[in-house]
């Protein structure tokens, strides 16, 4: 039960210093954000994708911070629980009138969680539940902006409003011909509303950030018209003449969904109060869970506090049992389900096969990289947890022994509980070698071609995938194929792609050994054949779509542009979409 006095006088002081940690965290986070906007402008390609993989590191220098001073000037390894127990209520006051209390509060988690046991992560020391309510939180200061700006336009000034909303912006370089893309978004906008009516309440919402990512900006918004509204973004792209243009107008829920797909990298939005702009995006997108939102707007830990949020309210409302995943069992990770839950838990095991050669600190790093790379809409993204506790019962007997066989380092049986040492989450994908074996010929087709697509995607963002068998990819209810076993990854410009040398002799030809030298880095592309074409439907797909990837000039090639500092772009939409095709062709870096 919590004290019915503050009667520590160090309580208020330690629960100050952390919002003081916090306080400088997001204020560096947002910044670094804030200037995704003059990068764009500059078509500084490196600089916003070093941008991005220095931000995610924030969070984790600043709890290290935190802790430390804890330490330091609270010896706080050693304050009784009644202390805590205050800490927390202080820190409570301490957000009352404050922009990010929900991020605030799982800053506080991550750093008491550092300091204190885990048998007391529960709702008397740390935020298991929120505290405090994001609704209707305002910016009252006098130059604040509001979190979204209203237009009210009629049909005969659509197209002057949408021009005001674009240059409201003040991107500081200019557009080829904005009355020409605004004319092409009204014409869509047009079609999408058919023959509705203008009602009396016909509005333009728009969000005040735009959203940076890899070298696009993003107009977020929606359009009310009486009871309908139609959310949209429009991507802004520079031309190889170093103008603007925008490239599509893209509408509704599977639109902005593929945007914000969990296989896309963090967006880059300047944001004052960040609760505000997931209750905007949420009504673009009800489908979507506010743990994905969070993460897709760079803050992913707030994204990992929801989802284990999320996951204890779905064991609360569920009865089926964990088991190990359908598919064919990895060499470096065990993975296991829910069945009613759309995840699946990967675990690092202890050993892995002779011809695995990895550790298991290698693997964590490969999942780093896929964290903090441009993820193109190909690769999953994860989130990673320590020490999580799932309740024993709910467990099959046979996944618990596999568990113990393969990961004992990683087990620890706690009373009811079940403690799981390190594991990483990902969103459930059918397995592309299940899709491929129940798939229609038509759906063969377009899984092939997509498999393709996913990997030419991965060499555009310079990421050879390693282990590219069909197992290793998913098929995402939209379609998509995406990649999600990444013990093998390795940057495309750290590879030497190879022909495989002519025999020299008959002996060569026949031998069933390789002959020629190999390198730790080298790759034969025409060797990928056997493992992947031995379906005649598939090869048949592949070798007319495709074929290119089966010839090393292929990766040689990405690999020269990309060393000499070229920056592919990737679109998360259909090529056929765009506008002016011919306009927004890629932009190499001077």
């Amino acid at each position: 039960m919590f004290p019915h006095q503050l009667t520590d006088g160090r309580a208020f002081h330690i629960a100050q210093a952390l919002r003081d940690g916090f306080d400088r965290h997001y204020t560096l986070f947002r910044r670094t954000s804030a200037e995704a906007k003059q990068r764009f402008e500059a078509a500084d390609w490196h600089g916003q994708q070093r941008a991005q993989r220095e931000r995610i590191e924030f969070y984790d220098m600043r709890v290290d911070e935190a802790v430390e001073r804890l330490r330091t000037e609270f010896d706080a390894n050693t304050l009784p629980m009644d202390v805590w127990q205050q800490v927390k209520l202080h820190f409570i006051g301490l957000l009352t009138d404050h922009h990010q209390p929900e991020l605030a509060e799982t800053f506080f988690n991550s750093v008491t969680t550092k300091v204190l046991h885990r048998s007391y992560f529960r709702n008397d020391f740390i935020f298991v539940r929120p505290a405090l309510s994001t609704e209707y939180i305002e910016n009252d200061e006098p130059a604040a902006a509001p979190t979204y700006r209203a237009y009210y336009p009629t049909r005969e000034t659509l197209h002057e409003t949408l021009t005001r909303i674009v240059d409201n912006f003040q991107l500081q370089r200019p557009f080829e011909d904005l009355p020409r893309d605004v004319g092409c978004v009204v014409h869509a906008l047009e079609g999408e509303m058919s023959t509705a009516r203008l009602r009396a309440n016909f509005q333009i919402q728009v969000l005040a950030s735009l959203f940076y990512r890899n070298k696009g900006a993003y107009l977020v918004g929606k359009v009310i018209n009486g009871f309908s509204e139609l959310g949209f973004a429009l991507p802004i792209l520079h031309t190889a003449e170093g103008r603007l243009v925008i490239d599509t107008a893209l509408f509704g829920d599977d639109d902005l969904q593929m945007l914000f797909s969990f296989a896309r990298a963090y967006f880059m939005v300047d944001m004052e109060i960040p609760s505000a702009y997931v209750q905007f995006l949420r009504s673009l997108m009800p489908r979507k869970p506010r743990s994905e939102l969070y993460s897709a707007l760079g803050l992913q830990k707030q994204g990992k506090n929801m989802f284990y949020r999320d996951l204890l309210y779905h064991q609360r409302h569920s009865s089926d049992r964990y088991r190990i995943a359908p598919g064919i069992k990895g060499m470096v990770m065990l993975v296991f389900d829910l069945p009613s839950f759309p995840y699946v838990f990967k675990v690092i095991k202890d050993f892995y096969p002779l011809q695995k050669d990895t550790t298991r600190e290698l693997i964590k790093s490969k999942y780093l990289l896929v964290k903090t790379h441009d993820r193109v809409g190909r690769m999953a993204d994860t989130l990673e947890y320590s020490n999580v506790a799932f309740p024993r019962a709910r467990f099959e007997d046979e996944l618990v022994a596999e568990l113990k066989h393969f990961c004992p380092s990683l087990i620890e049986e706690d009373g009811d509980w079940l403690v799981i040492r390190h594991v990483y989450i990902e969103r459930r994908m059918i397995p592309l070698n299940i899709f491929l074996q129940e798939a229609t010929p038509q759906q063969l087709q377009h899984a092939v071609v997509e498999y393709g697509n996913a990997i030419k995607d991965l060499v555009a963002a310079n990421i050879f995938p390693g282990d590219m068998l069909w197992k290793n990819f998913g098929v995402t209810r939209h379609g998509k194929v995406v990649f999600y076993d990444y013990d093998e990854i390795e940057y495309l410009t750290d590879c030497n792609f190879r022909r495989v040398p002519a025999p020299r002799n008959e002996e060569d030809e026949m031998s069933g050994e390789v002959w020629y030298a190999v390198g730790p880095k080298d790759v034969f592309p025409e060797t990928f054949e056997p493992f992947l074409l031995g379906n005649p439907a598939v090869r048949e797909v592949f070798m007319q779509h495709h074929a290119d990837l089966l010839d090393a000039a292929f990766w040689q090639s990405h690999k020269e542009r990309i060393a000499a500092g070229h920056v592919h772009d990737v679109f998360p939409y259909e090529p056929e979409r765009r506008f002016h095709r011919r306009a927004a062709a890629a932009l190499s870096p001077a």
